[in-house]
């Protein structure tokens, strides 16, 4: 469940860096450049090519979260069963040692 949290700490932090520069790039006009950063060189990108690049990150990202909670509720729920389980358990187990120590 860790692993799963962090996750999806890291995956709303992208989101968040993401939406911000959807926002940046919604300020600017065709007269403006967008550069790309690939590697170590700065490359010359469309405006429009580069919005439609942060939005479909930023549809996949939502995608990911919502794949990664679906994933968290379902360990959480199996979590829930297992403790469940080692309740009882320890349940019949104590209702088991007084039995035995009611005969002796």
């Amino acid at each position: 469940i860790q692993k799963s949290v962090s996750a999806r700490n890291q995956l709303d932090a992208q989101l968040n860096e993401n939406q911000i520069v959807k926002s940046e790039l919604n300020k600017l006009d065709d007269s403006n450049n967008v550069y790309k950063l690939i590697g170590p060189v700065l490359v010359k990108q469309d405006l429009i090519e580069a919005k439609q690049n942060v939005q479909k990150r930023i549809e996949y990202i939502e995608n990911e979260i919502s794949r990664q909670e679906k994933s968290t509720k379902e360990l959480k729920k199996k979590q829930d069963s297992i403790r469940d389980d080692i309740t009882n358990l320890q349940q019949q187990f104590q209702k088991t040692q007084i039995r035995a120590a009611g005969v002796r």
